[in-house]
């Protein structure tokens, strides 16, 4: 009889570190405007927070850095990014580029069960719409357009577009508050799923790639109305 195949050691899983838990944290402040741009992130005063050392929270900075969310700088220690206008609109035709090739990608190999589970994403982020849940915003809008482009099975592709997408994360849960573009962002992304539902990719890739285009315009134009209002207020002070 033969002998059953060997199967391979089963890895426990990992809980985060507590250097990980403190950059999920930070994260989500820094992308929720807790932190403002260009705000300095103290790490005395951070670990008198969290109630650490202050190894653990220069690791998580040094963790966020490579996420691009904040900067190391000379005599200042760490500080929340700023990325200018011209950078944010670059990051959203990067954006359009790349995940219209996805979707053109994708689309031919969409079977009903990829509809059917980006649907269910969908329904999440609708929901978390109404919750004013903005902390899941970021998180479910690239769930729900990650899913539809899972079936390219681009893997590098996927993991470029989606640091791209944590770039913006921030920018859009102000445009969203900002210009009340919910009502907007949830009828295109269901017309998005009903174009790929029927398969239709001479439409679909279009539409995708201008949602993207729009949406990248009206943020900047809010964001650069925006500084413009923070830098009269400050040179009124």
């Amino acid at each position: 009889m033969k002998a059953p195949a060997r199967r391979a050691k089963v890895q426990p899983i990992q809980r985060l570190s507590i250097p990980e838990s403190i950059r999920d944290s930070l994260r989500e402040r820094i992308l929720s405007g807790d932190f403002a741009e260009g705000e300095a992130l103290v790490q005395d005063v951070l670990a008198t927070e969290y109630g650490v050392s202050r190894m653990p929270v220069r690791e998580a900075l040094r963790q966020l850095e490579a996420m691009g969310l904040v900067a190391m700088r000379t005599h200042r220690g760490a500080v929340v990014t700023t990325v200018p206008t011209e950078q944010v609109e670059e990051l959203f035709e990067l954006r359009a580029l790349l995940e219209s090739d996805l979707l053109a990608r994708a689309l031919p190999r969409m079977a009903d069960q990829d509809i059917a589970e980006a649907g269910e994403i969908l329904d999440r982020l609708e929901t978390s719409y109404r919750q004013q849940d903005m902390a899941s915003w970021g998180r479910l809008n690239w769930a729900f357009h990650r899913r539809l482009y899972l079936p390219a099975q681009r893997t590098q592709t996927l993991a470029i577009v989606e640091a791209v997408n944590l770039q913006t994360e921030r920018f859009i849960r102000v445009h969203l508050v900002m210009t009340e573009g919910v009502e907007d962002a949830e009828r295109d992304h269901r017309a998005l799923l009903d174009l790929c539902a029927l398969r239709d990719a001479e439409r679909a890739v279009p539409f995708l790639h201008r949602h993207i285009l729009q949406a990248g315009r009206t943020l900047v134009a809010g964001l650069r109305s925006r500084r413009a209002n923070i830098r009269r207020g400050i040179s009124h002070n």
